[in-house]
């Protein structure tokens, strides 16, 4: 059931000033095996999200739907980075991931740290996940993670969270305004 923007200062998701830390992170960007941090966002507005290129089902439906609102944005988009951060930097290489989130918007990058960076950004912001690590006996392995998409201002600050974005009931258009809202000041 979608959030609606009364339940929340007006917000479609959940208002999360100063609930949960600003964005900090060290890890390597997909499409130039940059490494990156989160003063190279800093001016744009950013939704984070974590998950998988093997994901079955919450990450293309969540690249999806930001896709829409990127496009509804038009050229106000240019101001939005969405940052796929990935849960299982064992199969998600990097050519992997730059050509996984490219197929969804140019406006997405993948994003791959080691276990330890991983780990301390999603401890961050309170994102769980689990990795069943393969085996010989076990090549196909399950993933599981969490599905809100975290959004920040373009000052680094935590301000919104959508916590179930992944599904035909987003609200593409309420999602679109939130990001105006933060936009405009």
């Amino acid at each position: 059931m979608p959030l609606s923007a009364c339940d929340d200062g007006g917000w479609y998701g959940k208002d999360v000033t100063g609930l949960l830390p600003e964005m900090a992170f060290a890890m390597t960007r997909a499409r130039d095996g940059a490494a990156v941090t989160e003063a190279d966002y800093r001016g744009q507005v950013v939704a984070m999200f974590f998950g998988f290129t093997f994901c079955p089902d919450i990450c293309p439906m969540t690249l999806a739907n930001l896709s829409a609102v990127l496009d509804r944005l038009g050229d106000d988009a240019e101001a939005i980075t969405v940052l796929f951060v990935t849960v299982d930097p064992l199969r998600d290489t990097l050519p992997a991931m730059a050509d996984y989130v490219s197929a969804f918007t140019p406006r997405a990058q993948g994003l791959r740290g080691t276990d330890n960076q991983l780990a301390r950004l999603a401890r961050r912001l309170k994102v769980t996940y689990r990795v069943d690590r393969p085996g010989p006996d076990k090549p196909d392995y399950a993933v599981s993670h969490g599905k809100s998409v975290y959004i920040f201002d373009a000052t680094g600050a935590a301000r919104v969270m959508w916590p179930q974005f992944d599904t035909t009931d987003a609200d593409i258009d309420a999602a679109t305004r939130d990001l105006r809202r933060l936009l405009s000041g």
